[in-house]
């Protein structure tokens, strides 16, 4: 059974013991940042944090509970979509891609189960009074003042929305984009939208800019867990992310019509902002903000959203993410694209074993790849069909090794590559796309990339020694220690 809302989400998340409730009151201003840093920090992710008395910047008590890390570690991801264990995405992805029609009619008859599983993820829109439209609130009284968004950083420009799903519309095809992006609060009524240039949402807001013509823009808060994780995941702009989230949790996403405007928001939304962008305004000052990087992203000037309504389901809930030196929850949901994606790489690039994107390389610095290498030069082509797939073209460092190495281990990955590689024979450098959070690039989204060919050599390669095996004791010793082990004390 699909988790609807992010309180079914957080029931379950209590159940399996993983949910630390604080009662003391805490203020949104830098300290629950502060305490949920140190709780990201610890193994395995820390648990998720449920905020019951926080305080606004001012003082004033919260009429909202704020939930944190809801996604951070493997086990929560993993309960978020449904599933024991994140591959298992991956292999139902697998499944459908070799989806072939047999020519035998009980084949065709046996086919139509999974057909109608497939016919069911659309999303549903739902008529009458939605849960996320209990309160409503338009007009003069909006006040943006009164939601406990959290100031997260020193030198952040000011509070932040950071788990929302961002609602727009392609004004030439009508798709529907949810982004996951940050949003800066600037008044009681006003926000500032950070749409890197590379995300959908800045493509709509160009072509909107184009046409002179008022944008539509809702934020949704919450919902059921699969479609929050959706709009964080890089699908291709075709691809209504509501449509992927039904997919993922086997059960069509409820939507409802917004109430200031035709777009549809996640009916089990715990807060829903809906306004408009009016391309024809100057663009506003967004940041500092205290990045996924471990650094700041320097203040820059994006569009500026104007908040016709505030909408709530009964006895909301605040849920935010933090941001920073890594490892933080933003690592899981990336881990979670990593595994869920991987069959889709694999349609290009077949020789791909694995694949693995380390906390430290938050996403973009390093991707780590073993492949079946099967030819000279094999790396170099796989590195390049990387650099090549959608928001992998920002990916600063690829290391390519080969099929017996662990790369969801990176020291042991690193510890093969340091040994395999000569660093004239075997780095390559490139320019292409850069990330935008990315400081150290010679230009703004524009910059070089390395790729490391850390593979066995091989004498068509112009390698003419001998390669080394690794040392790996003998199974037969092995097992003789292992019947021994009790006896020797050492435990």
């Amino acid at each position: 059974m699909a988790l609807d809302n992010l309180r079914q989400f957080i029931a379950a998340i209590d159940a399996g013991g993983d949910l630390a409730r604080v009662e003391h009151t805490v203020s949104v201003d830098k300290e629950i940042t502060e305490i949920a840093d140190r709780c990201m920090k610890s193994p395995g992710g820390g648990p998720a944090l449920l905020f019951t008395r926080p305080t606004l910047p001012g003082g004033a008590p919260s009429q909202l509970p704020v939930a944190v890390n809801l996604f951070g570690s493997e086990k929560r991801m993993a309960l978020a979509l449904g599933v024991a264990c994140l591959d298992d995405i991956g292999a139902r992805i697998a499944e459908l891609l070799n989806l072939k029609v047999p020519d035998s009619l009980l084949g065709k008859l046996a086919m139509l189960p999974r057909l109608a599983e497939v016919a069911k993820f659309p999303p549903k829109s739902v008529s009458g009074r939605p849960p996320c439209q209990t309160m409503v609130h338009k007009g003069g009284e909006v006040d943006l003042s009164r939601l406990p968004v959290p100031i997260c950083w020193p030198e952040d420009g000011g509070p932040y929305i950071t788990l929302g799903g961002v609602i727009t519309r392609d004004p030439r095809t009508g798709i529907r984009n949810v982004g996951m992006y940050r949003v800066q609060v600037l008044g009681k009524d006003t926000l500032a939208m950070h749409w890197q240039r590379h995300k959908v949402g800045a493509s709509h807001w160009r072509e909107m800019a184009q046409r002179a013509e008022t944008m539509p823009v809702a934020i949704a808060l919450g919902g059921d867990p699969a479609s929050v994780y959706a709009a964080s995941a890089p699908l291709p702009p075709t691809i209504d992310e509501y449509l992927f989230a039904g997919f993922l949790r086997g059960e069509p996403v409820r939507l409802a019509k917004a109430v200031t405007s035709d777009l549809e928001v996640p009916a089990e939304a715990e807060v829903v902002i809906e306004g408009f962008v009016d391309p024809r305004e100057e663009l506003v000052l967004e940041g500092p903000f205290g990045d996924h990087t471990g650094f700041y992203s320097l203040a820059d000037y994006y569009p500026k959203v104007h908040v016709t309504a505030i909408t709530m389901r009964e006895d909301p809930l605040w849920p935010h993410t933090i941001v920073g030196r890594p490892p933080m929850e933003d690592y899981y949901l990336g881990h979670a694209t990593e595994r869920i994606f991987l069959p889709l790489l694999k349609l290009t690039l077949p020789e791909i074993v694995d694949l693995h994107m380390p906390a430290e390389g938050i996403f973009h610095n390093l991707v780590l790849v073993s492949i079946d290498k099967q030819y000279p030069g094999h790396a170099y082509k796989v590195m390049n069909g990387l650099w090549g797939q959608g928001l992998m073209s920002l990916a600063k460092v690829i290391v390519v090794l080969d099929k017996d190495v662990n790369v969801r281990d990176p020291k042991e990955a690193w510890w093969v590559a340091l040994n395999h590689i000569d660093p004239e024979r075997d780095v390559r450098f490139t320019m292409g796309p850069i990330d935008v959070l990315d400081h150290s690039s010679r230009g703004f989204t524009f910059g070089s990339k390395m790729g490391i060919d850390a593979t066995r050599k091989w004498k068509e390669e112009g390698f003419a020694r001998e390669w080394p095996n690794k040392i790996v004791m003998d199974e037969a010793t092995k097992k003789r220690v292992d019947a021994m082990w009790k006896e020797l004390g050492i435990d």
